[in-house]
């Protein structure tokens, strides 16, 4: 396993664990407000899955996905759950692809950027994960705030500990 294994192994076992850890939680937890992330627990979860989306749509240069989100599954961990799992099995299939074809410095056009961008596949390979280990930082510190106990530390080290078979991308 190289470091991109591990990184794209953590990332989606981390956030997993949290969305799993947010499905037990009341609508009045997941929407209360606090002073970090996107304010409340459930507007940082969706956050960091759409972002999962939207960049595997921008690196595979395709539209963005839509979203089919009635008012009732749009606040459903669930739903999130759902789609970050297919999101992120197509993210990590792609990001592996570019590394084993070294094409982490070719760069591909961010359409969404006023105007459009070029930017390398490598740096947002490493921007998504990164981006997603800053914002499972406040998942943990809301969770903490709401009294939820035995967090996991969310650590790339813990996470070896666990067993890696059940990541299926």
């Amino acid at each position: 396993m190289d470091i991109l294994d591990r990184l794209l192994g953590h990332d989606a076992w981390t956030t997993r664990q949290l969305l799993l850890i947010s499905r037990d939680l009341s609508d009045a937890q997941l929407d209360r407000e606090f002073d970090i992330g996107h304010l409340t627990l459930r507007e940082t979860l969706r956050h960091i899955v759409g972002n999962v989306i939207v960049w595997t749509d921008l690196l595979y240069q395709r539209p963005a996905t839509p979203s089919d989100e009635s008012p009732e599954r749009k606040r459903s961990v669930d739903y999130l759950l759902a789609r970050f799992e297919a999101a992120y099995a197509d993210f990590a299939v792609l990001a592996r692809r570019i590394a084993d074809e070294g094409r982490a410095d070719e760069t591909y056009t961010d359409y969404l950027d006023n105007p459009p961008t070029q930017k390398t596949y490598g740096g947002t390979i490493a921007h998504l994960i990164t981006h997603s280990m800053q914002h499972r930082s406040e998942v943990l510190h809301i969770l903490s705030r709401l009294g939820v106990p035995n967090l996991l530390e969310g650590d790339v080290l813990s996470w070896e500990w666990f067993d890696k078979s059940k990541l299926n991308w």
